[in-house]
């Protein structure tokens, strides 16, 4: 009995999946700001500082989660669902923070309306990552596991409008911009932002296999 007592509940992975499903919204929320208020250098800064502010938390969640993982002899779902979720989560927000750190060293003056597209995109992406992942403590029940179905393919469907968004604005930008060096500058944030969107692509993917397997 006492065993059973030292062993941490299945219920902490959920929460952390929820936290770091937070830090993944409000990191994108900020990301969006600082590109709407990029002309701005002092907001710029700022919210670039939050981006990397709820980075670094979220780094901590998932360093949390890898932590539990060692020591959790019985785990919710799968061990190697676990890893594989939360460290792909992990990997948007250091898109996001790349991106942020592109456009500083890069010292991109000006933004196109693609730009602030893109990252609306991946907001509503990340968004619906986090909802996907908030119901995953509930697929149990099978109209939670359809709605985690349907947040997926949301999910999906959002990255093909990205990615539709992106091979627009690649071919705006290879007609107009005739400074080569804004332009290799800017194809490189359009690849960044699409591949945020992939990148939540591929979290829902997992939570997909996660449904299929458990509910």
């Amino acid at each position: 009995m006492l065993f059973g007592k030292l062993l941490p509940r299945e219920g902490n992975f959920f929460e952390l999946f929820n936290a770091h499903g937070v830090a993944i919204v409000n990191g994108s929320r900020a990301f969006l700001s600082m590109i709407q208020n990029y002309s701005d250098v002092a907001q710029r800064e700022r919210y670039a500082g939050q981006v990397d502010d709820f980075e670094h938390e979220a780094d901590k969640v998932t360093a949390e989660v890898n932590r539990l993982l060692h020591k959790t002899f019985i785990t919710p779902i799968d061990r190697e669902q676990i890893h594989s979720l939360i460290n792909t989560m992990d990997d948007i927000l250091d898109m996001l923070q790349d991106a942020s750190e592109t456009m500083a060293l890069y010292d991109v003056r000006e933004l196109t309306p693609e730009v602030t597209r893109l990252s609306e995109l991946a907001v509503k992406c990340c968004e619906r990552v986090a909802h996907g992942v908030s119901l995953l403590s509930q697929l149990s029940k099978h109209s939670v596991a359809a709605a985690t179905v349907k947040t997926c393919q949301e999910i999906s469907q959002l990255e093909s409008d990205a990615d539709r968004e992106m091979r627009s604005a690649m071919s705006r930008l290879f007609r107009e911009q005739e400074d080569i060096r804004e332009l290799i500058k800017l194809k490189a944030i359009y690849e960044q932002l699409e591949s945020i969107t992939d990148k939540c692509e591929d979290v829902a993917n997992l939570i997909e296999g996660i449904v299929l397997e458990n509910s």
